[in-house]
């Protein structure tokens, strides 16, 4: 299970990857959130870009792997890279994640556990089960409705 690592700088210590998270709301304004499997720790859908694809395609496969819901990309809520923040994984490699997070509008299907995924739910954003630290910040950006992007 990935783990995070907070500390003065620590973010030299691995390698920058660029990574996406996507916001979703449905109708009565609830988050869609995702349970990892490997940590029980709640989340946005989202995760690493892989070589070879676009940013907009990253999404799309990240939530689609974690949810089983198609979406589009609506708008960019910000990027988000913290130094001070480094995600070590099991096979010893460490990451500084740059992420972009989306806001994405669900166009098919119904939200299903994965592989990847303990719990998928909506949440209302002032009912929210202990999220993965980072994941506050993007979800108060997504809540502000700015079009504008935050750069954090």
């Amino acid at each position: 299970m990935p783990s995070m690592i907070v500390g003065d700088r620590v973010g030299r210590r691995g390698r920058v990857s660029l990574a996406t998270s996507a916001v979703i709301f449905d109708g009565a304004g609830r988050v869609l959130l995702t349970q990892r499997r490997d940590s029980g720790l709640w989340c946005l859908p989202g995760g690493i870009m892989e070589p070879g694809e676009s940013v907009s395609e990253a999404i799309v496969r990240e939530v689609r792997e974690e949810t089983e819901l198609n979406v589009t990309p609506e708008h960019l809520v910000g990027v988000y890279s913290d130094p001070n923040l480094l995600v070590t994984y099991p096979d010893g490699t460490a990451h500084h994640p740059v992420v972009l997070c989306f806001r994405c509008r669900a166009d098919e299907g119904t939200p299903r556990l994965t592989e990847e995924t303990r719990d998928v739910a909506f949440f209302s954003p002032d009912e929210l089960p202990p999220l993965v630290t980072p994941h506050h910040q993007r979800l108060a950006d997504a809540r502000t409705g700015h079009l504008a992007a935050f750069i954090r």
